[in-house]
């Protein structure tokens, strides 16, 4: 075999391995810390939507001027969305802060699977049992 057609061989392969992998991708949200409640809802449905994607996200607060020295605001932002996204993601680390920005990322919960009943209800004959008397 030459060595063309085994870098053609070995190419195929590595997109064909490309094409099946699934990307890690992470999303990020930002807020504010004085950030009104119906925008951090609004925020709020962009997020579930990313983590039902399967997507993990990144929740990060960003600080202006003298909001650095309240960094317990920020802390209780991202711990009350953390909150109201309980049944659809869990915390991968504690809130932490880099220079300016307070950041968490989130990481979807597998969805839970519903057992279903092995046995269908059987479906109703719509004529009554008059109707089945006469076909059976």
């Amino acid at each position: 075999m030459d060595y063309g057609r085994f870098r053609f061989l070995q190419s195929k392969k590595d997109r064909e391995s490309r094409r099946v992998q699934k990307p890690n991708l992470l999303r990020e949200m930002r807020f504010r810390p004085r950030i009104a409640s119906h925008d951090r809802d609004a925020k709020l449905g962009h997020v579930k939507k990313f983590l039902n994607e399967g997507t993990k996200v990144k929740l990060t607060v960003m600080f202006r001027g003298r909001e650095m020295s309240h960094p317990e605001a920020g802390v209780s932002l991202l711990r009350s969305v953390a909150e109201k996204l309980k049944n659809e993601a869990k915390i991968e680390a504690p809130p932490s802060l880099e220079g300016r920005r307070m950041s968490v990322i989130l990481v979807p919960v597998s969805p839970q699977r519903v057992k279903r009943n092995e046995t269908e209800p059987e479906k109703e004959n719509p004529l009554g049992e008059e109707a089945e008397k006469i076909q059976a």
